[in-house]
């Protein structure tokens, strides 16, 4: 009796340990190459979200595509990159103004990394970056490049997507669902009549698509696109 009441124990503390790791802690994936993906969770309406960003590893240095939405994670995922990859992080660009995207701005501008969001984001969000995109524009680090791209008002009113045409992957950020969604999520910043137009402005855009990252939930499907404009054109139609 008293084994299985010892095992009974350990087997709770897995558990909780588990939980505790599966929501608190830093996930980084590889996505191809370069590109990596990283998770770190939040709570929304006490339940444990995921959140999705990018970083690529350059010659001159690490891009982040979005920052932790987790803030004890900010130092933790700098910390990753330097231990994996030997290189820091140059330069963090935020995808819309929302916490789970650009919480970590005003910590990594601190710690000499080049920030930025659009003028649209700047004018939404409380953490300001330092630098200002005005237009769609292609930038250039090392021996990558990918384009800043405002397709229309969809989940805000600011959403951008990054394109990397070469490499043929978006990252859609929080504009785009996973397949595993059976919504939009939270619509309180959203367009809900220029959803559906937004994602097929992607569409035109972004063709022969072999990853997407999307904002929250899993990233591995190609559908995303295709899903992400099923829904918002029900909605749209309810409406």
């Amino acid at each position: 009796m008293r084994t299985i009441t010892t095992l009974l124990i350990f087997l709770l503390s897995i558990t909780n340990n588990f939980g505790q790791t599966k929501y608190r802690s830093l996930q980084i994936s590889n996505l191809t190459g370069d590109f990596y993906v990283f998770t770190s969770y939040n709570f929304y309406k006490g339940t444990p979200m995921p959140a999705n960003g990018m970083y690529l590893v350059t010659n001159n240095g690490v891009v982040m595509f979005d920052s932790p939405w987790d803030t004890t994670q900010f130092q933790p995922l700098l910390d990753s990159i330097k231990s994996r990859h030997n290189k820091t992080v140059v330069l963090c660009i935020a995808t819309h103004f929302h916490d789970d995207k650009t919480a970590g701005l005003e910590y990594y501008r601190k710690k000499g990394i080049k920030t930025y969001t659009t003028n649209q984001t700047d004018e939404l969000s409380k953490t300001r970056a330092e630098f200002l995109i005005k237009n769609d524009t292609v930038i250039a680090v090392g021996q990558y490049s990918f384009q800043t791209y405002f397709p229309g008002a969809g989940h805000t009113a600011d959403n951008i997507v990054l394109w990397f045409e070469k490499e043929q992957i978006l990252y859609g950020g929080c504009l785009i669902k996973s397949t595993e969604d059976d919504d939009l999520g939270y619509l309180g910043d959203a367009s809900i009549k220029d959803y559906a137009t937004s994602i097929k402005n992607v569409q035109k855009k972004c063709k022969n698509l072999k990853f997407i990252v999307v904002g929250h939930g899993d990233w591995q499907s190609t559908k995303s696109l295709e899903h992400t404009l099923m829904m918002a054109k029900a909605l749209e139609n309810k409406n």
